[in-house]
């Protein structure tokens, strides 16, 4: 068992804002594939792409790679006017779309409308499997013409192969504030949403539900275990579980500029507990690995990505 990190570059420039892949033997240690260039270009769209989500359907046996289809870079200089409120507006309502059979040869990225023009920018796609329906949830979080573009919910649109989807719905909407960065996970036949919340707490906090589609019920004790670190400087959730049992969470650290950036790990023995302590010392992770997702992958596959790219 090995783990693949699909992420992007918090930088300046437009390449930094493309699909790159980390390899990891543990889900702990990690390093940079293709010599810390990216893997895959964004060329339609917005010419960018960030807040990556991967997963593999087992019904099509292909892995696919959804992103948020925008570009600062490009766009915060050129149709946003340095506006993220425009970009919140009249951002991307589709999202950019990679395919592959194996995780070395990729189709060219494609772009898929899930947003009618009611939506304003689509930000941060997850997937997860629902087995009471044999479809995937595929959801993320936008503002809304029907509030004024105010307050981000969670929406979600259902698909079984990839190429057709559901109208969208709302999964989950917090009444005090917006919500964004959803990441779900099953374990014991529940499932547990991460969000950030962007105030009240203006933090990440967890949620637990019976079903994919809620409703959803807060955690109180992922609460505490948040509690001692910095509001407002922590977003892009992302979780695994680990081979030894335990979950890890990662949590993207945006409060300073530069190398200080990037993620840091919690670990918990179980979701439903939502008792994570911050794992600083057991865990190595290159700079600039940005919003993204962890993927379980085979030692074979391992070593097919290391060997087809190259690494460090």
């Amino acid at each position: 068992m090995a783990y693949l990190f699909v992420h992007f570059k918090e930088k300046t420039t437009p390449d930094g804002e493309q699909v790159y892949f980390g390899l990891s033997k543990d889900g702990l240690v990690w390093e940079e594939v293709n010599h810390g260039q990216p893997v895959l270009w964004a060329y339609y769209g917005d010419k960018g792409v960030r807040d990556f989500t991967i997963t593999k359907c087992e019904k099509t046996e292909k892995y696919y790679i959804f992103a948020t289809d925008l570009s600062l870079s490009y766009g915060m200089r050129n149709q946003y006017h340095h506006s993220w409120d425009e970009i919140g507006r009249n951002g991307s309502k589709c999202l950019a779309v990679w395919e592959s059979a194996d995780l070395v040869s990729w189709s060219e990225q494609r772009l898929v409308k899930i947003g009618d023009e009611d939506f304003g920018c689509l930000w941060a796609p997850d997937i997860i499997y629902d087995r009471a329906a044999d479809d995937y949830v595929l959801h993320w979080s936008s503002s809304h013409r029907s509030d004024g573009y105010g307050r981000k919910a969670i929406y979600y649109s259902r698909t079984k192969d990839f190429e057709h989807f559901s109208k969208p719905e709302v999964l989950y909407r917090k009444e005090d504030s917006g919500v964004i960065d959803s990441a779900m996970y099953e374990e014991n036949g529940k499932y547990y949403l991460f969000v950030k919340s962007e105030a009240s707490p203006q933090n990440i906090i967890l949620l637990e539900a019976e079903n994919v589609t809620g409703p959803f019920k807060r955690i109180e004790a992922f609460d505490e275990s948040m509690a001692a670190i910095e509001k407002g400087q922590y977003e892009a959730p992302t979780a695994v579980r680990l081979e030894n049992g335990k979950w890890g969470l990662f949590l993207d650290y945006y409060g300073v500029p530069g190398e200080g950036q990037g993620y840091v790990p919690f670990m918990a023995d179980s979701l439903a507990s939502g008792r994570f302590v911050q794992s600083d010392e057991s865990f190595h992770f290159p700079y600039g690995f940005k919003h993204g997702t962890i993927l379980k992958i085979s030692g074979e596959e391992y070593d097919r990505i290391r060997t087809y790219y190259g690494h460090g």
